[in-house]
């Protein structure tokens, strides 16, 4: 190259390369839009697809690459594709596997937003969706179609927290896949289980997304999902839908994903503890009709989680006497001091939030007291449980 007289020049087109061989514990953080190519071939030849190279950053950079591994890893799995929040990954996977005329089912007790997106955009793109009882495996036999394509679980529940037997609605959606020749596609939301409590696809599921939001980030600042399978082919269908609706996480949003997943065991681990601990507490209390917890033998899916889990997340919900009104329990939530108001969970601060579950639910809910659900955070549980009590004792609900 010739000699560069210009001080611009010579900044953008510096000589200098450090030299190779560095090497420390955090993955090196890359961020670029463009990649150069080192000739015209390789700039018309080089993959990114299968991960021997790079494109375009939107395609992948070595840091995304080795979280989307490492993702893969801690599930279980064999492919990833992140995605930019957890309902991201429930709507890239709706839309790489259903097309208009087909079915979608759904639990009843799924995540919110992503029943809104089935009622939304997929209904105005003719796709259809109907829910199902999870904890009813004969219930989702009965609902599945000819047209059904896409069945999604969700271990536990979302906000009521029942725990599903997993295998026995695979078994029932492989029972109705028999003769089929486009196959119904099993998608576990395992968001909760993270890849600590349970490996998704030995219970048998086809694909499993999280929010990479919640555990694997740790610490409630930033937003990321990640969609991962086994299955070569469902890997490709999704990873054409990726391409095409040009998804994409930051670098520094992956550097920070990366730097929490060497402490998510522990963190898991301690958080379960502390909330095991608050849920039994809360059971006792006088205003309380139910404690909705996997690990609490009169939860919805006790056994089942008992047979398939290593452990539960941070999350539980109390249920209210019917005879407790629901200005008192917005009362009692505004009056933690603690546990703060606000939506996501699995971070190092405790959270809650009341809900109204008729409002979100098709099924009859058997409770009909008011619920608060608790997000535990990394706070000493001691410090926890006393401002549980405060706050009940402040709007008079501490007492018999």
């Amino acid at each position: 190259m010739a000699a560069l007289n210009k001080l611009p020049t010579q900044l953008i087109h510096h000589p200098y390369r450090p030299p190779t061989g560095f090497e420390g514990f955090p993955p090196a953080v890359h961020k670029a839009s463009t990649v150069f190519f080192p000739s015209v071939h390789a700039l018309r030849t080089q993959q990114w697809a299968d991960k021997s190279g790079y494109t375009y950053g939107l395609h992948g950079t070595p840091t995304t690459f080795t979280l989307e591994e490492r993702i893969a890893t801690l599930e279980g799995g064999t492919h990833c594709v992140l995605v930019p929040s957890g309902l991201s990954a429930v709507s890239l996977i709706d839309m790489a596997f259903l097309r208009q005329g087909d079915e979608l089912l759904l639990p009843d007790n799924a995540y919110g937003p992503g029943k809104a997106f089935a009622a939304g955009e997929l209904a105005g793109w003719g796709i259809s969706h109907r829910y199902y009882d999870a904890q009813n495996p004969a219930d989702l036999a009965a609902k599945i179609t000819p047209a059904t394509r896409l069945v999604w679980l969700e271990a536990a529940g979302s906000v009521t927290l029942e725990f599903p037997d997993i295998p026995a609605l695979v078994a029932v959606v492989s029972a109705a896949n028999a003769g089929r020749e486009r196959a119904i596609v099993t998608a576990l939301d395992n968001t909760w289980g993270a890849g600590i409590a349970f490996q998704p696809f030995e219970l048998g599921v086809d694909v499993s997304m999280q929010a990479l939001t919640k555990y694997p980030s740790g610490g409630a600042d930033v937003l990321m999902g990640s969609v991962v399978t086994r299955d070569d082919a469902l890997h490709q269908q999704l990873l054409t839908c990726h391409m095409r609706l040009g998804l994409g996480v930051a670098a520094n949003d992956a550097e920070l994903v990366l730097r929490g997943l060497p402490s998510m065991a522990l963190r898991y681990h301690a958080q379960d503890v502390s909330t095991r601990a608050l849920a039994a507490w809360m059971a006792q209390q006088p205003a309380v009709a139910a404690v909705l917890h996997p690990a609490l033998a009169d939860s919805p899916g006790h056994a089942a989680w008992q047979r398939d889990a290593k452990g539960a997340a941070c999350l539980f919900s109390a249920v209210f006497h019917e005879s407790v009104a629901q200005a008192q329990i917005d009362a009692f939530c505004d009056s933690l001091r603690l546990f703060r108001l606000g939506w996501s969970w699995a971070g190092p601060v405790s959270l809650c939030a009341p809900y109204n579950v008729s409002a979100i639910r098709t099924t009859p809910w058997p409770h009909r007291g008011g619920l608060v659900r608790f997000a535990v955070g990394l706070e000493a549980v001691e410090d926890l449980q006393a401002d549980l009590a405060q706050a009940l004792a402040a709007v008079d609900l501490a007492k018999p």
